[in-house]
């Protein structure tokens, strides 16, 4: 399976050389699980704030090449439904640092994501997004996380923007390296409502809301592998606080365009979670890619 998932680091020379090194190493990954399959898995937790959610119904068809082989995700009438959310980290890090966690850094991030129903022909036993991207404002956590994650597909991006001027929201991430681009700048609504396309997903604002929102695992494909990995969540969302928003300007980058997101996103906020990553680990291997 050909993936656009390879780092590609937004730096110029020696810093940019070593980034993409350590981010694409396979032998440090090997490494790594040597050690970590015998270890407790180190929880991870951030007091996430103002998450932005933009959401969108592509064609299968577009997005088929990023689905790793035996999932199946959710479909009606030759559609899917991507979602882009995008948020600021609160001092993300081990949650064994307690109230120390507050020397960690805050990093803005964004998560590309497509839904899960079926692994090997079983449905999930609960909700599972499916990751197509990863990306941060920091070098440190774009490449760290792929240095000690399988399921974050992470990149780092050369600009990103994600800040809140009274009751508008604007999100710009883009620039050289291998992170995918959008913009999009949308204003709080008392319209809670979803487009026409969603219909076909969803019978209520509130069930689209739940599902989107509700996630409790996340799997990606593990590069150079058939392996799948999987990192269990905690990120209970009060659905009740969820704000919905109206776009008013939307520029889809070359990715988004090739998925088929070219139409304004549905979009929501939620103003704060407390986040937790409570393990990953392989979970099926179909032989080497």
């Amino acid at each position: 399976m050909i993936v656009p998932f390879r780092f590609r680091s937004p730096r110029w020379g020696l810093i940019g050389v070593i980034e993409n090194a350590l981010a694409n190493s396979r032998f440090l990954s090997h490494i790594r699980r040597a050690f970590t399959s015998r270890l407790p898995f180190m929880v991870l937790a951030s007091d996430v704030r103002d998450v932005v959610y933009a959401n969108w119904v592509v064609p299968v068809s577009t997005v088929k090449f990023l689905v790793p082989p035996g999932v199946e995700i959710m479909e009606k009438d030759g559609n899917t439904v991507l979602t882009v959310l995008t948020y600021e980290h609160g001092h993300f890090g081990p949650a064994i640092a307690g109230v120390f966690r507050r020397l960690f850094p805050s990093p803005l991030q964004s998560n590309w994501r497509l839904y899960v129903r079926s692994i090997d022909g079983k449905d999930t036993d609960v909700p599972t997004a499916l990751f197509v991207a990863n990306v941060f404002n920091s070098d440190l956590y774009a490449v760290g996380t792929r240095v000690f994650s399988d399921v974050m597909l992470s990149h780092r991006a050369e600009r990103f923007e994600h800040r809140q001027e009274d009751c508008t929201w604007s999100i710009r991430i883009g620039g050289k390296g291998s992170a995918p681009s959008l913009t999009i700048k949308a204003t709080a609504s008392y319209a809670a409502d979803f487009p026409a396309a969603f219909g076909s997903f969803f019978n209520h604002y509130d069930d689209a809301i739940e599902m989107l929102c509700l996630q409790d695992a996340a799997i990606a494909p593990v590069i150079g592998t058939g392996a799948i990995a999987k990192a269990d969540i905690a990120l209970p969302i009060d659905t009740q606080t969820v704000m919905p928003l109206d776009v008013v300007a939307y520029l889809p980058g070359n990715f988004l365009e090739k998925l088929g997101a070219v139409s304004s996103p549905f979009c929501f906020r939620v103003p704060a979670v407390k986040f937790e990553a409570l393990s990953e680990q392989i979970i099926s291997l179909w032989g080497e890619k």
